[in-house]
């Protein structure tokens, strides 16, 4: 297959990602098959609750297409929209909130050295 086939997904191959709560999880699907995920858990503190993004994985025939990158700002959005605080345990999250600051307000301002951010 060459370069520009591979760019260019057939119909219905287009990425979609849904929160899985009862596995904790959001889950990429491409072409209705599971391409990848990120796992969290959610906890309810004083003050709010918190979600701690704990791995993200992409299967290794869907490296290199964007889509951890896709997973990342999917949960990131997810937790604004329901106001949750994010813990970025997962080294992938870390990196990626570091390389898209509008994502920092996320992480607690005096959680944000343990996180290197």
């Amino acid at each position: 297959m060459d370069a520009s086939a591979a760019a260019t997904p057939a119909p219905g191959d287009e990425p979609v990602i849904t929160d899985n709560p009862a596995r904790s999880r959001y889950e990429l699907r491409v072409g209705g098959e599971q391409a990848g995920q990120v796992t969290y858990h959610l906890r309810a503190q004083a003050g709010g609750e918190d979600i701690s993004l704990l791995h993200t994985e992409v299967g290794e025939e869907y490296e290199g297409k964007g889509l951890a990158g896709r997973l990342a700002r999917f949960a990131l959005d997810d937790a604004r929209r329901r106001g949750l605080r994010v813990l970025p345990y997962c080294p992938y999250i870390r990196t990626w909130i570091g390389r898209h600051p509008e994502y920092l307000d996320l992480v607690p301002e005096d959680r944000r050295p343990e996180f290197g951010l």
